[in-house]
């Protein structure tokens, strides 16, 4: 059967990103920007809040791989310390939740090569992105990589409360492509939450190897190993013409 989809990871595989989220300036910040909105909290206090309302969010999640969900932890800062209307909890969240995130990042920038490897690929195949991320920083960051009008589906996993390796992001990416298993390819830069979880869902899978995640998952080995994103081309070239029919080759 042949391939029809490629799904890639989007951290670690396209962009090259790197967060400091204990630098002190993070909570300064915030904390200063908050008292334009009624809310009185030291740096300190903002921080310890901020991590017990996330770690009492994983308690009580149900998911064997639980993520968590930034815009909900500040809505629910916000909402014990009855700042704003209901109505407008939401869009504080949003500016909080992203100028975290913009003073906690260090890096961010493409691998060499992604802009090439997807202009290729979307030529042939349709493309996915299965990421573990939050929405309000994911769709941003592709946006400003120039990477986001690639994709024909994104399944964020801030969206369902839980992640990789969980194998239901991996089916319901495919569910949306109307793509089976066998005819799509899962490129990942983590072999545990990227192979692996591919191969639960019965995917082929490559490893890029990047400057992030996991190299090795006990006996977990992907279908090609790539140095880097032009190879990746090789790989996906390679793995298609292994899952040609003499039907598909007319």
């Amino acid at each position: 059967m042949a391939i029809e989809a490629v799904y890639l990871d989007l951290y670690g595989t396209l962009i090259n990103i790197e967060t400091n989220e204990n630098m002190e300036e993070i909570y300064r910040a915030i904390a200063h920007y908050l008292t334009f909105h009624g809310v009185s909290l030291s740096r300190g206090e903002l921080r310890d809040r901020y991590y017990a309302i996330m770690k009492e969010m994983k308690r009580e999640s149900p998911e064997k791989y639980p993520e968590i969900d930034v815009l909900a932890i500040w809505e629910v800062l916000l909402t014990q310390e009855n700042s704003k209307p209901a109505k407008r909890r939401a869009e504080l969240a949003q500016a909080l939740a992203q100028l975290y995130r913009a003073i906690s990042r260090t890096r961010l920038q493409r691998y060499e090569g992604a802009k090439r490897a997807l202009k290729e690929l979307q030529q042939n195949y349709r493309l996915g992105m299965i990421s573990d991320a939050q929405p309000c920083f994911a769709l941003p960051e592709m946006k400003a990589m120039k990477i986001k009008k690639y994709f024909d589906v994104r399944v964020i996993s801030g969206d369902y409360g839980f992640r990789k390796p969980d194998p239901r992001l991996f089916e319901w990416a495919l569910e949306k492509l109307g793509v089976r298993p066998h005819e799509a390819i899962y490129v990942g830069n983590d072999m545990y939450r990227d192979v692996y979880g591919a191969q639960r869902a019965g995917m082929k899978t490559i490893f890029v190897d990047s400057n992030q995640g996991a190299k090795s998952y006990s006996d977990t080995a992907p279908d090609y190993y790539a140095r880097d994103l032009f190879q990746v081309l090789e790989g996906v070239a390679f793995l298609a013409e292994q899952g040609r029919t003499p039907a598909d080759q007319g």
